[in-house]
């Protein structure tokens, strides 16, 4: 079985602005098609603007959410009481960890330390 990830917010909509080189797209598109997965901070970022394009809409219906858990919260302290990073960050963070899953972002300078956190920019592919 290979590497599961984590999509942060920025990764979406990137794919959804067509931003990426080809083969970065195909390399995203290839883990939207098989199993997309979020953590609940990404759902509230992405469809908490005032107008939502469908095609997000749709992406999140379609996606696995990981909810806030109290492991979640137990890493998200540990990671704020070692690292200054931004609450939500910590929270995409301590998702990626708990459920051994690779972060795919393009923000990776705000995770890079974070103990043990497996980091993908998709526009490094």
């Amino acid at each position: 079985m290979g590497t599961s990830f984590l999509i942060d917010t920025n990764v979406v909509i990137d794919f959804s602005h067509s931003i990426f080189s080809e083969k970065s797209k195909n390399f995203v598109a290839s883990i939207l098609n098989k199993e997309p997965i979020i953590s609940a901070i990404t759902q509230i970022e992405l469809l908490g603007f005032s107008v939502v394009p469908p095609q997000i809409e749709s992406f999140v219906r379609y996606t696995s959410i990981i909810g806030i858990d109290n492991s979640v919260i137990e890493k998200t302290i540990e990671i704020r009481k070692h690292c200054r990073i931004k609450l939500p960050d910590a929270i995409i963070a301590a998702t990626a960890l708990t459920n051994n899953l690779t972060l795919l972002t393009r923000n990776t300078a705000d995770f890079q330390n974070i103990e043990n956190l497996n980091v993908v920019n998709p526009h490094e592919i």
